[in-house]
């Protein structure tokens, strides 16, 4: 806008021009004379057959200051050619927005950044006066981080980049976050360049978040992760760092392309897992905190900077399918054992039951293998009953160690869960942690005392007590051991009109023959047919065949007579 006071003459060729380029149409920006001024408004000249008003204020500086003066030459813009009043509607505003979208329409294309200033709050973001122009600066774009108060930056000229422009909308669309991030990555990349990987410097702790802490270096920030703050445990960096705090750290690495920056402040004391192996050797009782708990065991600190692990197996020499923290809980002291040591790996493998007798050998050194033991049946499964027993152990009774007799399948339907049982100790396999049990040794072996003693032998001659009568044969119980065994009806007799269980009588004795014992099984058979057959066989040895003309009957008449004498 010019203050040279033309002549009569300029302004007069100046309309002309105006008029010979078609500058006198309504929505046009055209060049007119002030030709007075009254109050606040300023009469203009562009040409027409009507004058003009136009507020001061709409001139900014110059309406403040009062230097506008008559014979000025202005830029305004040609609203309506004549209205009601018959003036001329002109506008400086509109006149200096169409100068602004013209400037910005060529910075845009060209890429170059615009001044201008905020100076209203919106729906969504701010307003900004580019030199007449209005803008919308979105929330997200007024900084690289959301910030809360943004009355600092309102009313001041700072610089900003158009991401978008429709005159026809009338809409522009503006940045400050560009701006600062074109910025910062020109100073992040000097800042830079003066770092080197091993070097120690200070910062300030511009964030905290679960996984670590943003460390300002000056300009430039760095990545502190939580894994690199201590050598011991760090649950969260509010453990050991608070927002503002100055901190001393290293550089570890720096990512030349991505400008990326991590650091540590271990790495500014001396390593504890050196020499760890002499600090703690395997064996060694020591005791610890507990710092963490998992599904698979707990976490130790030894000392600041050393954590073992004790695995869920090692924990209880009983409780084998109990989450680590039924057993421990965190903060508590406890005596572990080293059991286990990895310098390259950076690991201790600790055990906690290793502190106590193992209950194993406990129960070995007073139950030795013969003792006599009681305890409660704590489960019955296909394969035998498992007994609770003194120091927390359970012992097994075998199917086959229930009864000398009967089938183990059948007897141990017997026995309930809770009841109290009696059993000797058979073995006890402390490696394997089991302890071997039978009940049926609490009673005498029949079986195995008559089968030592020979009456078992196959052929051997036995007295039997008729125990009960069956169609299918007799149930008898050897005389001398007690066995119960059955003689099926097939062996009652020789001859088959004898073959009548019904012709014997409970309590009757009768002598059978051993046909054969299963030391195994437990299954014994006897036969009187056997034993007749047998005692035929004997007498005809002994008195002559039949060939003598003696008959069979004479034969075995004699053969009794002679035993009987």
């Amino acid at each position: 806008m010019s203050v040279a006071t033309p002549t009569r003459d300029d302004f007069a060729s100046m309309l002309e021009e105006s008029f010979s380029d078609g500058h006198s149409g309504e929505g046009q920006v055209v060049r007119g004379l002030v030709t007075g001024i009254e109050k606040d408004m300023a009469v203009i000249d562009v040409g027409l057959k009507v004058e003009g008003r136009v507020p001061l204020k709409e001139f900014g500086a110059k309406g403040k200051d009062s230097t506008l003066k008559v014979g000025d030459t202005v830029e305004v813009y040609v609203e309506r050619i004549e209205n009601a009043l018959g003036e001329a509607m002109l506008s400086r505003d509109k006149a200096r927005r169409e100068e602004s979208w013209v400037r910005l329409e060529d910075k845009f294309a060209k890429g170059e950044r615009v001044e201008g200033v905020i100076f209203n709050q919106v729906k969504g973001g701010f307003t900004v006066d580019l030199d007449g122009a209005v803008a919308f600066l979105p929330r997200s774009q007024v900084d690289i981080r959301p910030i809360r108060d943004v009355t600092p930056l309102m009313h001041n000229p700072q610089p900003f980049e158009i991401l978008k422009m429709d005159k026809r909308r009338g809409n522009i669309v503006v940045s400050r976050r560009t701006v600062l991030e074109e910025s910062r990555a020109e100073q992040r990349s000097e800042i830079v360049q003066n770092l080197e990987e091993g070097q120690v410097v200070e910062g300030v702790v511009k964030n905290i978040t679960d996984y670590g802490a943003f460390v300002d270096l000056g300009g430039i920030d760095g990545l502190l992760h939580v894994t690199d703050m201590a050598w011991r445990r760090v649950n969260h960096p509010t453990e050991i760092l608070n927002i503002g705090q100055t901190v001393k750290v290293q550089i570890i690495r720096i990512n030349q392309e991505t400008h990326r920056i991590s650091l540590g402040m271990k790495q500014l004391e001396s390593d504890p897992w050196n020499d760890i192996g002499t600090k703690f050797p395997i064996g060694k009782k020591i005791t610890g905190t507990v710092t963490n708990i998992t599904d698979y065991g707990a976490f130790v600190e030894l000392e600041p900077g050393i954590e073992g692990l004790i695995h869920v197996s090692e924990m209880s020499w009983t409780k084998k399918n109990v989450h680590p923290g039924k057993i421990l809980s965190t903060s508590q002291q406890v005596d572990v054992v080293v059991l286990e040591v990895d310098p390259a790996k950076r690991r201790i493998s600790l055990g906690l039951k290793q502190t106590l007798e193992n209950p194993w050998e406990a129960f070995a050194r007073t139950y030795p293998v013969g003792s006599q033991v009681e305890g409660e049946v704590k489960n019955k499964t296909e394969f035998g009953l498992f007994i609770g027993l003194e120091g927390d152990v359970d012992g097994m009774v075998h199917l086959s160690d229930l009864d000398w007799n009967r089938p183990g399948e059948q007897v141990i339907e017997e026995y309930q869960r809770g009841q109290m049982v009696k059993a000797q100790v058979l073995d006890v396999d402390i490696d394997k942690e089991r302890i071997s049990l039978g009940v049926k040794q609490l009673e005498r072996d029949a079986a195995g005392d008559a089968a030592a003693s020979g009456e078992l032998r196959k052929n051997a001659v036995v007295t039997c007590e008729v125990t009960g009568i069956k169609d299918g044969g007799l149930e008898v119980r050897l005389v001398e051991s007690g066995i119960d065994t059955f003689i099926r009806r097939s062996d009652l007799s020789r001859d088959r009109d004898e073959q009548r269980p019904e012709r014997f009588t409970v309590g009757q004795k009768v002598d059978a023959r051993v046909i054969a014992f299963d030391k195994k099984t437990r299954k014994l058979q006897v036969s009187i047919k056997a034993l007749e057959i047998a005692e035929e066989k004997q007498a005809v040895a002994q008195y002559g065949s039949t060939d003598s003309g003696a008959s069979l009957g004479d034969i075995l008449g004699a053969a009794l007579k002679k035993q009987g004498n």
